[in-house]
């Protein structure tokens, strides 16, 4: 059963054609990749998802809902969260006020930073936060200033303010750009705690060594177009894909 299924998207800026008849179908619970070159259109396609940008064309569908049109804090609403090429954080507030906004956003549809000391006072939303944090590794720091952190830890902290909003689609955008490589598996062995949850993950990446860890299927793009997908075994040995990224065949 697809989870996401994506027909006939395009997008052009200008005369520029970033998405062209993209078809994608994102099973349940799985773990699907989106690889391609710079500039191929994987974050266009994943802002199309969220609402960030409109296609000239095609559907998504989450499960019976249709997603395009959607103003973002409806599809959020929907279930579906995203965690950003650049961690976006509130970097003067504590890790555990980070993680309650989101939360109370996902409870009341809207939420306005001036209400956070009243709300904060809320106990069951606060100890959901302190939960999440911990299953993240980050409870040590809860009332740590959020802008202090490692660029590892900021992602961490950006994972989990998606988390407690209990999404059952995930998507990430480059979610090991700029760590160490401790950092890169210590996010791996991360995700792959969160998918024993069975939350459906799309994931964008450049690091190979991050696709082949986790992704079940992989979906190529390149020039706006889906030239190949399969499993990674499929993927590692197609001449398409080679092509795309080196130039030819190797």
């Amino acid at each position: 059963m697809a989870n996401l299924s994506v027909k006939d998207v395009s997008k052009s800026f200008g005369g520029l054609m970033a998405l062209d008849q993209v078809n994608l179908e994102v099973t349940a619970g799985a773990v699907h990749a989106i690889i391609g070159p710079n500039g191929a259109g994987k974050s266009t396609l994943l802002n199309c998802f969220v609402g960030r940008l409109k296609p000239d064309t095609g559907t998504v569908m989450f499960g019976d809902q249709p997603l395009l049109g959607l103003p973002p804090h409806r599809i959020n609403q929907a279930g579906v969260a995203r965690v950003f090429q650049t961690p976006e954080i509130f970097e003067d507030l504590t890790l555990v006020d980070n993680v309650m906004i989101p939360a109370f956003a996902r409870r009341d549809g809207a939420f306005k930073l001036n209400a956070l000391p009243s709300l904060s006072k809320q106990t069951d939303v606060r100890d959901h936060a302190e939960h999440v944090l911990e299953d993240v590794g980050l409870a040590d720091s809860r009332n740590a200033i959020a802008g202090t952190l490692s660029r590892g830890d900021k992602r961490r902290l950006e994972l989990a303010m998606c988390l407690v909003q209990d999404p059952r689609l995930l998507l990430l955008d480059e979610p090991t750009a700029g760590m160490s490589r401790a950092d890169t598996n210590n996010t791996i062995d991360l995700l792959k705690k969160i998918g024993e949850r069975g939350i459906t993950k799309i994931v964008i990446e450049h690091d190979m060594h991050v696709v082949f860890s986790l992704a079940h299927r992989i979906s190529v793009l390149a020039q706006g177009t889906v030239i190949a997908e399969g499993s990674p075994d499929e993927i590692k040995g197609n001449p398409k894909v080679q092509e795309a990224y080196l130039g030819g065949t190797h």
